[in-house]
């Protein structure tokens, strides 16, 4: 029966480093609310400053408006506020990160996100990474790929895709 366990905890440990090892790679990480975030950089099309949204009326709180991104109209969501963070008045050092994200057809969407401060690219390795802890409450962390403990502090990974769920994008795209 030990030999089985045995076994079992080396399956078990075997599959959470093969899901870190995916998880690998470099990451733009970026401050918002006094903690330090990562997206998957290949996510991550540009950075722009903060410039001009056009509102959209009828759109979530969350959703700042559209840019004109070099002749192309682009969704704008504020991640403070998708988070349920206070709203921050934006300053010189706020960026919109352009991403692509695929909605529910496979298709690449690009969206742009409000963040207070782009920080630095970290190539994060997988034994840097530990999966979502269990937060004890039935809480939605889909959109946390993992926490990597980096430069003596933690980076909460973000599954960019989930983060903007796709019904809402494909509805961003019609607005847009």
């Amino acid at each position: 029966m030990q030999s089985a366990l045995n076994e079992v905890k080396e399956n078990s440990a075997s599959k959470t480093l093969e899901g870190l090892e995916n998880k690998e790679g470099k990451y733009l990480t970026f401050g918002l609310g006094g903690e330090e975030y990562g997206l998957e950089i290949l996510k991550v099309k540009e950075i722009i400053g903060i410039m001009n949204i056009t509102f959209v009326p009828h759109t979530p709180m969350y959703v700042k408006g559209v840019i004109n991104l070099r002749g192309k109209v682009i969704p704008v969501i504020d991640l403070r506020l998708k988070f349920g963070m206070d709203s921050l008045e934006y300053n010189e050092r706020t960026c919109i990160v352009v991403v692509d994200i695929a909605d529910k057809s496979g298709n690449k969407v690009m969206i742009g996100i409000v963040v207070d401060s782009v920080s630095e690219v970290l190539n994060i390795k997988a034994e840097e990474i530990e999966d979502t802890p269990t937060f004890g409450v039935r809480l939605n962390t889909d959109y946390i790929l993992g926490m990597a403990k980096v430069k003596g502090g933690i980076k909460i990974l973000l599954d960019i895709d989930e983060v903007l769920g796709a019904e809402e994008v494909a509805a961003w795209d019609r607005a847009a």
